[in-house]
């Protein structure tokens, strides 16, 4: 079989029709040029180039040989290329989950940064429960999850990505939306609530339920649920108040009033990524490391 270096022989001479100055590119002499040139007609069985003149020309054979000795050379050239872009983490495939929350919040900002950034890795988006993403996590059907903390279990890595403030959330007729209230977390005291599901979305369950024991309040809880978008549409029915991370504000639901709401200290709403600590994925470390990135520059 032939060898990459003659074929690179070969095209030199066939370019430049001269053994001279096609020795010259290769940074070679001459004898050794025409000795691959011989060896590749031998294994091919046929005469490449017309030498019987002065000049140097191609054969028929030589001619149509030319543009395939290209593609192979081109191939391995672009084989090589793939292989050291993979290690570099510049092209592969990520599996990427994330909560419905975390979509209103980072999510647009991570996947563009990724687009922009590393053009040649893969995403494949999986909107799930923090509990769900880290089953698939630890499972290898996902590379990379946000989620809510704790992480749980050993083996898998992370850090925090991103922290926001709680809103609250009331009808635009309920007396709380009046542009002249300065709500507090008090005022929830009694009041008709709609509450997260302490199983679905135990998360900000327990970061609420927190929060009203810090200030010692009892919020009538009339439904539980685990999903911003719907717990937004039962305030807009005026079934009760809620409180929100900061970016249900990109939901603009009408007939849906968000309030700043004194009494609930920092960012109580917290979001990490986490991934498998031996995962060997370079497209994965390629893209932890610009969102983590990111996140040092908050720029999420």
């Amino acid at each position: 079989m032939f060898t990459l270096s003659q074929l690179e022989s070969f095209i030199a001479v066939a370019e430049t029709l001269h053994y001279g100055r096609a020795a010259e590119r290769l940074s070679m002499t001459q004898p050794p040029l025409s000795r691959r040139i011989q060896l590749l007609e031998r294994e091919l069985g046929v005469h490449l180039f017309d030498r019987s003149g002065r000049s140097v020309r191609l054969t028929a054979a030589g001619q149509a040989f030319l543009g395939d000795a290209r593609r192979i050379l081109g191939l391995t050239e672009q084989a090589a290329l793939s292989v050291r872009r993979t290690l570099a983490g510049e092209i592969g495939t990520v599996a990427l989950g994330f909560t419905a929350s975390a979509a209103h919040s980072v999510l647009d900002g991570i996947v563009g940064a990724i687009h922009a950034e590393l053009p040649g890795v893969g995403l494949v988006l999986r909107e799930r429960v923090s509990g769900a993403q880290l089953e698939e996590l630890r499972s290898g059907e996902l590379d990379l999850a946000l989620v809510r903390p704790p992480v749980p279990g050993t083996g898998i890595a992370y850090r925090s990505l991103h922290r926001e403030s709680l809103l609250l959330a009331t009808p635009a007729d309920h007396p709380l939306a009046a542009p002249d209230r300065a709500p507090h977390v008090r005022d929830l005291d009694g009041e008709p609530f709609v509450m997260y599901s302490p199983a679905e979305a135990r998360y900000f369950y327990e970061v609420l339920v927190g929060v009203f024991r810090q200030v010692e309040i009892v919020p009538h809880y009339v439904h539980y649920l685990s999903q911003v978008h719907t717990i937004l549409a039962l305030v807009r029915a005026g079934l009760g108040l809620a409180l929100v991370p900061r970016a249900a504000e990109t939901l603009k639901l009408d007939g849906v009033v968000l309030r700043p709401l004194a009494g609930v200290e920092g960012e109580p709403v917290e979001l990490v990524a986490a991934w498998r600590a031996d995962d060997d994925n370079p497209a994965l470390h390629a893209v932890r490391d610009l969102v983590t990135g990111l996140a040092d520059r908050e720029a999420l």
